[in-house]
């Protein structure tokens, strides 16, 4: 995020610049041809702002002659329609740049956005394992928007800036050497005093954005859990930390914005001296009878010229660097390793019944690091198999295993006989439906989350599940009913949301079912009748229930138990209390808690 004073400060800087610049050029080189006229026109426009001084110099001469023999008033015309032709055809050159760079970028960047989406359902669920949500999306939006604003007008700028730069350099040396030199030296001593000020300033407003980051993470720490430093009676420690960081920022943000404030006069001071420096040498040369008068006219407009491009050039390549810091993430993105191409797998899973076998499975989402070792288990057609076990023991990632959200290191997973990894990946997705603990509804109807990517849904069949789950009346107290669009203006409470996405189960009706604790936020007189509705669900269905609540999967069928990644008791809810195992324990400790 981008706070106060991030646009004069240091720009962050990308650990490969050459190679994400040549990274970005090869991929916009179907546009090269397009963005190399926008490049030439800028230049031209600039050659055609660099002849106007010239020009005015004739004009000048002309006008300077007239004085004593008369002024020649079609001369001084036809210098003059010369120079309004030369700064209207600048100008259209110019716009020309800037509108052919703006539609370049803009269908750049929506190429790069259209990549990044199509990549983020190829990556592997692991790449999102190890990745934050924030930092994708920033790759997304900000990164994107960063390359698309400085191709946009960091490189005509800077193709604008140099051709000024040299251009009225050249000028300057075929008008007048002396003048030329004088000028040089009068900027130069400016630009050695602004030099100093912003080396001085860059160390300030790095300081500055370092506690402008302390200080946003503090308050979003606090205000998140508000609830708790009230309770603990914390807030005059909270405070007093965000007092010295605000302090701190103070501090760093004063010296760095007084120390940034200077450059503007400094600016100034360079381009007004280097006006006098051109006047005083230009008189004296003049008295000297060296020059002419129009020299100087012409020097004025050329010393602005020459000092100008300085700071755009400087301001360019901050940008560039910018851009290439935005690109390295974007390619860092675009070039992760996608899952294996499945387009050669054509075996299918046709009509399938349910069976289910987990044959001496091995894995770890770091290859030194194995959750599951040796894990061997059958389910068959119809069964509820309720998978238990503590904390970390692989409850979920035998479920991810088993969706083929994460590929196996070791043995295999079979539906119906035939190996999962077999068949491609969305085959797999569309044999189950799920119920995560984490609810998930997006902005649209209750209609639209309920019959999502789930086609030709009956309203009946759909209110026929909400009723189900003790939904329907909640829904028909809504404004529209199910045509009530969710957002942050319809309060829904955690149960609430975690029936719809039982309802949207119901409704998708594959031939497996997985609950991941899906009851967890929901009352004890609502669970009951969710439960009952699950188990007309899970009739006829192969059924993987994950449950810490270990009294809500007293009926399965079997009842695998977890530990360590390994199945250590299997078998009914009465056999595995007869064993008086590890899972008879843990089945009574729930109630010792309770007591």
């Amino acid at each position: 995020m981008r706070g106060p004073g991030m646009g004069r400060g240091p720009a962050e800087k990308a650990s490969d610049f050459k190679g994400t610049w040549s990274n970005l050029i090869s991929y916009c080189k179907s546009y090269l041809p397009v963005v190399i006229i926008a490049l030439i026109c800028a230049a031209g426009g600039t050659v055609l702002t660099l002849l106007g001084p010239d020009k005015l110099s004739e004009m000048t001469k002309e006008i300077g002659k007239g004085l004593v023999t008369g002024v020649d008033m079609d001369a001084v015309s036809k210098i003059g329609f010369t120079l309004i032709a030369f700064y209207v055809c600048g100008a259209l050159l110019s716009f020309g740049q800037q509108w052919i760079m703006a539609t370049v970028t803009q269908n750049i960047s929506k190429k790069l956005r259209g990549d990044i989406s199509g990549k983020i359902n190829r990556l592997p669920m692991s790449y999102y394992s190890r990745s934050t949500t924030g930092d994708i999306l920033s790759r997304v939006t900000n990164d994107v928007d960063t390359i698309s604003q400085s191709m946009n007008q960091s490189i005509g700028n800077l193709v604008s800036a140099v051709t000024l730069f040299v251009g009225s350099l050249f000028m300057m040396f075929k008008t007048d050497v002396i003048m030329t030199i004088t000028a040089i030296v009068a900027t130069l001593i400016g630009f050695v005093l602004m030099t100093v000020i912003a080396k001085r300033s860059s160390r300030y407003f790095v300081r500055q954005q370092r506690c402008l980051g302390e200080i946003n993470g503090h308050i979003e720490e606090i205000y998140t859990g508000h609830t708790v430093v009230k309770a603990y009676n914390g807030e005059a420690q909270a405070t007093a930390e965000f007092e010295r960081m605000n302090n701190n920022l103070r501090e760093s943000a004063f010296r760095a914005q007084c120390l940034a404030g200077l450059m503007p006069p400094i600016m100034t001071f360079i381009g007004n001296l280097g006006y006098v420096a051109v006047c005083v040498a230009g008189a004296v040369l003049t008295m000297k009878g060296t020059i002419g008068f129009e020299v100087i006219v012409a020097f004025m407009m050329y010393v602005r010229y020459f000092t100008q491009p300085l700071s755009q050039i400087a301001q360019a390549a901050q940008s560039l660097q910018s851009a290439a810091a935005a690109g390295e993430r974007v390619f860092e993105f675009l070039e992760a390793k996608e899952m294996d191409d499945e387009s050669n797998k054509t075996k299918t899973l046709d009509n399938v019944k349910g069976d289910v076998s987990f044959e001496h499975v091995k894995f770890g989402y770091d290859e030194d690091r194995v959750i599951i070792h040796d894990f061997s288990a059958q389910a068959k057609a119809g069964q509820k198999i309720a998978i238990v076990g503590p904390t970390g023991a692989g409850k979920t990632t035998l479920v991810n295993l088993l969706m083929r959200f994460y590929e196996i290191q070791g043995g295999k997973i079979c539906i119906d006989g035939i190996p999962t990894n077999q068949v491609k990946r969305e085959m797999v997705h569309s044999q189950f439906c799920m119920v995560l603990q984490d609810t998930w509804l997006f902005e649209g109807t209750v209609r639209e989350n309920l019959v999502y990517c789930t086609p030709n849904v009956s309203d009946e069949r759909m209110k026929e599940a909400c009723r189900a789950v003790g939904l329907d009346h909640f829904v028909r107290t809504l404004q529209n009913g199910y045509d009530t669009v969710l957002n942050d203006q319809v309060n829904l409470s955690q149960g609430q949301k975690q029936q719809l996405t039982i309802a949207r189960a119901m409704i998708a009706d594959k031939p497996m079912l997985i609950l991941d604790e899906a009851t967890s936020s929901v009352d004890t007189r609502t669970e009951l009748q969710i439960q009952n509705a699950m188990d007309e669900l899970m009739k006829n269905r192969t059924s993987f229930v994950i449950a810490h609540r270990l009294s809500t999967i007293k009926n399965a069928d079997l009842i695998l138990v977890l530990k360590d990644g390994d199945v250590i008791e299997s078998g009914t809810h009465e056999e595995l209390l007869a064993k008086k195992g590890f899972y008879a324990d843990l089945y009574n400790s729930q109630f010792d808690q309770a007591s």
